[in-house]
């Protein structure tokens, strides 16, 4: 009986086991599946150019070829483009921050040079390492009260720029060594660019000097470095840097001493000779530094305090936050037709942000296709190969976006240094600055404007941004830039959107000369654009 119990009991364990496992040879689909290479995903097409995963995988959907992507005028889910972290916040912020270079050109301006007190840097200290620095450089490193002045207030009040413009140049030196090595320029004459902008390429200053060599418009033309209302070549990095090193050569042959090139690039050849004869003769910039321009007094000892704390940072303490991309991380690549950089970012996923600090030339955020002329577009290593790869099918995405596009492009015009805009009755800084494409700021400090206040046929001077206001006739005449006397209402016309078509003209003016006691217009109707 017992044997009989104990055979039914291992019939119904074997058939309960059975139950478990119907196909003995099948293999657990769960260990297979965390094993697998690949996945299966369905597709959903919508009414939309945009494809859609139906559930998606979340380890899967980040690999979605560019080809699916880009259709038609949607690139919306660009963002799943692998994207190229190549910079973190904090980096970010020191790129695209330009309140450095007002910093500079203040502490430059107001220097005082009286005796700072700061014990953690004895003279004798100062005194050993600035010899240390005079046996290596071409520069006249001597010791100066006023240089220890300088030296001491830095790292009193401005050690924290100072670690910004350290992390900055992780980025501009290695480009302005290339060249300056080309030219067989001392390779201290980097730190000349951070005492001229800040390292920021898109500085400008109050007499429109601009770039991160601050030229002149006329400057910068005798350079070979053209501005148009696309681009303005002063804020290329490499062509500026090439133009500022081959100056900067010729003033050596010249002078045959760095310090007067220094004095010389600050302040006009003209200056420095004047000096040299109101001297008596000498070349020694300490003799003749009170013979200088007050700007140029101060900037000598700049150059040569920021050389200092750059060979000395260590010593000092300074922690520049380095940065996850270098120079030598990005490429550049010749553009075969116009591209905005809204499009460049949707097909490359690079930040806008990082498009215009690697690209600061193009100065509407717009890189023009122009026969005969090589624009380049600089862009993180890794994303180059990206864009390489599908060229045919980002440039027909761009043209069908461009085409499309209801308000016009800007035409391409060679630009105008500046403007000389003459102040309108209802004019307002506010309407002045957006109607040249400049910030309030700005035109205040061109104009040295201690308020808001204007008043009627007052002259300002602007350096501007908009191509629309960039014509040889805004700039030689105070007139509106039209030669037209009247203006066809078409559909859709506003007195504003007319206002905004001729510059120096503004709502109030198209009311009272043209008597019209409301602001109501009809397709058709023939406006005057002038007084007389």
């Amino acid at each position: 009986m017992k044997k009989i119990i104990t055979i039914l009991m291992l019939f119904v364990f074997f058939g309960s086991m059975g139950q478990k496992n119907p196909v003995k040879n099948n293999p657990k689909p769960t260990n297979k599946a965390e094993k697998a290479n690949f996945r299966v995903q369905v597709f959903k097409k919508s009414d939309s150019a945009k494809i859609e995963l139906k559930n998606p995988d979340p380890e899967f959907k980040d690999r979605l070829p560019i080809s699916a992507k880009i259709n038609k005028t949607s690139i919306k889910d660009l963002k799943d483009l692998p994207h190229a972290a190549v910079i973190d916040s904090v980096w970010k912020k020191e790129l695209l921050n330009s309140d450095l270079y007002e910093e500079m050109q203040d502490e430059i301006l107001k220097q005082d040079y009286s005796e700072v007190v700061f014990k953690e840097l004895p003279t004798d200290t100062l005194k050993a390492r600035l010899a240390k620095l005079n046996a290596r450089t071409p520069f006249n490193i001597e010791y100066n009260p006023i240089l220890e002045s300088v030296i001491k207030s830095y790292l009193k009040r401005n050690k924290k720029s100072m670690e910004r413009l350290m992390a900055l140049s992780e980025y501009y030196f290695p480009m302005f060594e290339q060249q300056l090595d080309r030219y067989d320029v001392p390779l201290e004459i980097k730190y000349l660019a951070i005492v001229e902008s800040a390292l920021n390429p898109r500085a400008k200053s109050r007499v429109g000097a601009t770039g991160l060599w601050q030229f002149m418009f006329a400057t910068g033309k005798m350079q070979g470095l053209d501005v148009s209302s696309y681009v303005d070549e002063r804020m290329d990095p490499i062509m500026a840097t090439e133009a500022a090193v081959r100056y900067l050569a010729s003033l050596y042959k010249t002078f045959g001493d760095w310090d007067m090139v220094l004095a010389s690039y600050n302040s006009g050849p003209g200056n420095v000779a004047k000096a040299i004869r109101r001297s008596g003769g000498s070349t020694n910039y300490w003799t003749l530094r009170s013979y200088l321009p007050r700007e140029t007094a101060g900037y000598v000892p700049a150059f040569l305090a920021t050389l200092y704390l750059f060979e000395y940072a260590k010593e000092h303490d300074f922690q520049p936050n380095g940065p996850e991309v270098a120079f030598f991380d990005t490429d550049t690549l010749h553009v075969k037709q116009m591209l905005t950089f809204d499009q460049i970012n949707k097909v490359s996923g690079v930040d806008k942000e990082m498009l215009q600090f690697l690209n600061p030339s193009y100065k509407l955020d717009i890189i023009p296709f122009v026969e005969d002329e090589a624009y380049a577009l600089r862009l993180p290593r890794k994303n180059v190969g990206i864009f390489v790869n599908n060229e045919d099918a980002i440039y027909n995405f761009a043209k069908t976006e461009l085409a499309e596009k209801e308000k016009e492009l800007p035409q391409f015009l060679e630009a105008e240094d500046k403007v000389r805009y003459r102040v309108k009755s209802g004019d307002y800084l506010g309407r002045i600055a957006s109607r040249y494409g400049v910030g309030v700021s700005s035109v205040k400090k061109w104009n040295n404007l201690r308020s808001n206040n204007l008043r009627v046929g007052q002259y300002l001077t602007i350096y501007p941004r908009k191509p629309v206001e960039i014509t040889k006739s805004t700039v030689s005449s105070s007139k509106p830039a039209t030669q037209a006397k009247t203006y066809t209402v078409k559909n859709g016309d506003s007195l504003w959107t007319i206002s905004q078509k001729f510059p120096g003209i503004t709502v109030q003016n198209l009311r009272a000369w043209n008597r019209m006691s409301s602001t109501s217009l009809k397709p058709g109707m023939k406006l005057k654009l002038s007084g007389s």
